[in-house]
């Protein structure tokens, strides 16, 4: 997908992306800055943060980079972390609702209470905590209005094997991208879902040596470069906030989902 910078004259437009130290959700960080925007990267690991914030920097050109660690759970953090951005840049345009935890893949009598709850924290209560701080900046800005991104997943449709925590928390987002949708339209806030499946990252990578099929078998998944997702999310930014993308599925095609189990 092309990439469009901002036109000549104009600032930066600013976006933040959590879980921004590895990943999506720093292949993002850096696409976005190629495309002109400054970026806000938050993750909770201080040294990979900085190496990506530095990647940025090398290839942002004039845009700014500003790098914060933040546990995206914690609601003192994360309002520290909007006030940062507000105090740095006045406004923020887009919010890439990127970062999300796993448990293990276990029959669910075997997991914990707190193994459960990591999950819930991070995949529903830290994208819901960065959305009501990027709505409430984002009606109050001049110009009124931006865009969330939430990153979702195939499991937002269709589970794994041994994964109703990840299963529920994506089941989730859907529900908050749907809301998000509709309770921002009268402020210029526009709402999406991307729904990634087998991107290959050190998390969706494995998929391709071979994973649990819900009919009891292993058997290796095809995976695709998360550059894709990258320019899928610099697409989407880069759209009038009259227009919307509600959702998007984008993962290999021979991905075992359209009739998965």
């Amino acid at each position: 997908m092309p990439r469009s910078a901002p036109p000549a004259g104009s600032a930066p437009k600013v976006a933040l992306i959590t879980g921004a130290s590895s990943g999506i959700g720093k292949v993002t960080a850096l696409a976005l800055a190629k495309a002109g925007w400054s970026v806000v990267l938050a993750a909770r690991r201080r040294d990979e943060l900085s190496e990506a914030a530095v990647q940025c920097q090398a290839h942002g050109g004039h845009a700014q980079v500003l790098a914060l660690v933040c546990d995206i759970a914690d609601e003192g953090e994360v309002r520290n972390l909007f006030a940062a951005i507000g105090q740095q840049f006045g406004r923020l345009d887009m919010l890439f609702n990127n970062a999300g935890t796993g448990a293990p893949p276990v029959p669910i009598e075997d997991l914990t209470l707190a193994q459960f709850q990591a999950v819930i924290n991070v995949n529903i209560t830290g994208a819901w905590l960065c959305t009501q701080e990027a709505v409430r900046m984002m009606k109050a800005q001049v110009p009124r209005g931006g865009r969330i991104i939430n990153n979702g997943s195939i499991s937002a449709y269709a589970p794994r094997p041994n994964s109703s925590p990840y299963t529920m928390s994506k089941h989730a987002i859907l529900g908050l991208t749907k809301s998000t949708s509709l309770d921002g339209r009268k402020y210029n806030i526009a709402c999406t879902q991307i729904d990634i499946g087998n991107a290959d990252t050190s998390l969706g990578g494995r998929m391709q040596y071979g994973v649990p099929q819900a009919d009891g078998s292993i058997k290796p998944e095809s995976v695709f470069d998360p550059q894709y997702v990258a320019d899928a999310v610099v697409h989407i930014s880069n759209l009038p906030l009259g227009v919307t993308v509600l959702t998007m599925n984008i993962m290999a095609s021979d991905m075992p989902f359209v009739g998965r189990g």
